[in-house]
Formats: structure tokens, C-alpha cells, sequence
């Protein structure tokens, strides 16, 4: 039988007015169980102008920034810390603001200078640490784009020196394109919760190449497998471009990759080995695939996997599930695919408004009790909480095959 999910009837979370680093989006949260309670934390993404940065000819900047919040009720209700953000860009300008020091006391490029955004949060051991989907610079009003006659504002503030920078440097090159850089940070839950954001984020370093493909949807498994022969971190990415990677003339659109290294820099870098693990198969993923938040253990090697499609601007995005299992000395694979759009935008406060295209999002999941307890983006402005009997959910996928036909 088909699950039912549960939804609340408003946005956990929205824009706040007069909020300058807030007003305009609040969406796509991460979520973590408290490992002494049974509280939530969330991290979110949110947006407003930025009128302090604004160079003359240009529009407002609209830096992307983390933001805090916390459920004491198992995420009926949240508080959210709108006072400052809890992970800000630095927004530097000049090539000598453009480095940080990353957890090991190393200056290094800033990949988050520009936007921190779509946070998911894991452990990998006993670690916590969480992603973020970063641009070298900011842009202006991106949603412009998307509307007729469109409007780009993606490179309004990439500064000129660069396009007359070292054409080998990869930050250097991803910053020409302005594209999406998947970086992670080491996170201090503890300190999080205390508001001491300051020392709650450690820049680890990028996850992925921006200069060979703009890359989203990036998060470990919790553990090693064994692969090649040695014991190796393995992530799930979805690249833009497609075409620079194993099985990416097959793929032909975004798709979900599985990559496999020695270490987190290596991931970075052509030591990664890289498996095509999902392309488009269905009707609603015509588009594009994406996994969607850190995969769940299930036991016995097999692993839930959220994902999503999106199949056009009109029809806009579909989220649903698979189960992978591991594989002796190998990537894991795909053993069933739910073809069923279990989770889209239906309520009134998740339709489009800014951006035309439908958009249900999912950013996390946690079990608690008998419960699957998921988080998501709506309209691109808003963000949401659903619940789901979690046995139910994988009862019913499990009644789909590989390629998401009814067993």
C-alpha cells in the first residue's frame, strides 16, 4: 500500500521582513537529531539583499547564507535564530580576501566566498559534518533568470582581475563560470545549538571540481567501503555536466553519481574514481536526477536514498526513494526505485511565485520512532517538514525493481 505522508499546513519556516540577510528566501533546511534529546537542528538557507556590497551599475548583491533553527516537538514547531547567521560568505573582493584557513591550519581558496547554500548534514565516523553548494562570488537577483524576459545576473560581481587571472588555477577557472562548488565543513553540533557559530564551522575544503562541472546534491556515506581493493570514502554528487565522467555519453542529462576516495581532498581531484549510480529513467525525471539528503543504513549492506527529478519548468520537481546494497569490492547499486511520485508541491504555500517552476525539495531525513522525518524547500522561498511511517515507506519500495517496475 501506498504511504501516506503527512505534511504541516504551513511553512515551518519563512522570510522575514526587514530580516537583511532573510527576506526574500528562507528554504531548503538540513536536519539533525540532538544526540542527548530528542531536539532537532536545522540548518537553512536563506537570502536578502545586500545593499552594502553593491557595486554602481550593478543590482544589489544577493549573497547566500546558513541560518539556525530548532525543534523541541519533533518538528511540529520551530525557533529560529533571525538575529545573525549562523555560516555567512566572507565576500571578499580582492584576490588576497579570497583565502581561508581550513581545519588542518592551511591557507587555502575560499570556495565559500560568494554563497553557502543547501546545507545537508551527516556523520562520516563519529563526526559530524555538513555540506554546502558554494559560488566564488555572489550573485544579484538570481531568480531574474527565470522570469520572461529573462535576466542574468550570475557574474554582476566576479570581479574583472579574474578573467585576466592564471588560466590554471582551478579556482581561478571555476570562478570565470561562477558555478557551484560542493564544499564541506566539519560542524560542532554543541557549540551550533549555543550560538557560538563562530567556532561551530571548520572549512574542511571543496568536495568536488567546479572547473570540470558545476556540482549540487553532494553527501557522504557514514562509512568506508571497500572498493578497488582498499577501504575508501564514498560520496554521492550530481554533476551539471555529465560529460567529463564514467558513463556521461550514456547519462546525456544530470544525473546521480557515486565517487570513491582515499580521503576528502582526494574527492577533489583526479584520485577520485567516479561509478554512474541513476540517470533520467521516468517520466517525472526527464530532466535531470539528484540524490537528495545523506543516505539512511538499513542493515544487511542496504541503504534508503532520497531522490529527486525534475522533468520540465511547468511540471517542476518530484522527490522518491531508492534502496542501494553494497557490493563485495565495489560501488553499491541500485536494487529497488520507486517510480511513484510520493512527495511534489500540492499545498497553496508551496506553489511557485518568484520561480515558475513547481518545486517540493528535499534537504533531510531522520528516523525517530517509527517515523521518517524530512525537511524541504517549497517554491523556492519556503521551507517545510513532512512525516512518513518509515517501515511503510520502505515496505513500499521495496515492491519496485532496479528500474522502478512493480515486482
Amino acid at each position: 500500500m501506498k504511504p501516506q505522508f503527512r505534511y504541516l499546513d504551513k511553512p515551518a519556516l519563512e522570510p522575514v521582513p526587514g530580516c537583511d540577510w532573510a527576506d526574500k528566501m528562507v528554504l531548503n533546511p538540513a536536519i539533525i537529531q540532538d544526540p542527548d534529546s530528542n531536539d532537532i537542528h536545522m540548518l537553512f538557507r536563506a537570502t536578502g539583499p545586500w545593499p552594502q556590497k553593491r557595486r554602481e551599475g550593478c543590482h544589489d548583491p544577493y549573497p547566500i547564507f546558513l541560518g539556525y533553527a530548532r525543534s523541541r516537538d519533533g518538528g511540529e514547531t520551530w525557533e529560529a535564530d533571525f538575529s545573525r547567521p549562523a555560516l555567512a560568505p566572507a565576500l571578499g573582493y580582492e584576490e588576497h580576501e579570497l583565502y581561508i584557513t581550513d581545519i588542518y591550519g592551511k591557507r587555502v581558496r575560499n570556495y565559500a566566498n560568494g554563497c553557502v547554500e543547501d546545507p545537508r548534514i551527516f556523520y562520516v565516523g563519529n563526526e559530524l559534518y555538513v555540506t554546502v553548494a558554494c559560488r566564488a562570488f555572489p550573485p544579484g537577483p538570481y531568480w531574474l533568470s527565470s522570469q520572461q524576459p529573462p535576466v542574468q545576473t550570475r557574474f554582476e560581481y566576479v570581479p574583472d582581475w579574474i578573467f585576466a587571472g592564471e588560466g590554471s588555477d582551478p579556482f581561478i577557472q571555476s570562478a570565470r563560470a561562477n558555478d557551484t562548488v560542493s564544499v564541506l565543513y566539519k560542524l560542532n553540533l554543541a557549540k551550533l545549538k549555543e550560538g557560538e557559530y563562530e567556532d561551530a564551522f571548520g572549512y574542511v575544503g571543496p568536495l568536488t571540481e567546479g572547473h570540470i562541472s558545476d556540482n549540487r546534491d553532494v553527501f557522504l556515506f557514514p562509512e568506508k567501503m571497500r572498493i578497488a581493493g582498499k577501504w575508501q570514502y564514498v560520496m554521492l554528487h550530481r554533476p551539471m555536466n555529465v560529460l567529463p565522467f564514467a558513463g556521461g555519453e550514456q547519462a546525456g542529462k544530470p544525473s546521480i553519481y557515486l565517487a570513491a576516495a582515499e580521503s576528502f581532498a582526494d574527492f577533489a581531484s583526479p584520485a577520485a574514481v567516479h561509478r554512474l549510480l541513476a540517470s533520467p529513467l521516468l517520466d517525472w525525471e526527464e530532466n535531470r536526477v539528484g540524490a537528495s539528503w545523506p543516505p539512511v543504513a538499513l542493515g544487511n549492506q542496504e541503504w534508503l536514498v532520497a531522490y529527486h527529478g525534475k522533468k520540465n519548468v511547468q511540471f517542476g520537481y518530484t522527490q522518491s526513494f531508492m534502496i542501494l546494497r553494497e557490493q563485495e569490492n565495489d560501488f553499491p547499486v541500485i536494487i529497488h526505485r520507486c517510480s511513484e511520485r510520493l512527495m511534489y508541491a500540492e499545498r497553496d504555500w508551496e506553489m511557485p511565485e518568484d520561480y515558475p517552476t513547481p518545486c517540493l525539495f528535499t534537504t533531510g531525513g531522520i528516523v525517530m520512532g517509527e517515523d521518517l522525518i524530512m525537511s524541504y524547500g517549497a517554491a523556492d522561498q519556503k521551507a517545510g517538514i513532512a512525516w512518513v511511517h518509515f517501515a511503510e515507506l520502505l515496505e513500499y519500495i521495496r515492491t519496485f525493481d532496479e528500474n522502478g517496475i512493480l515486482l
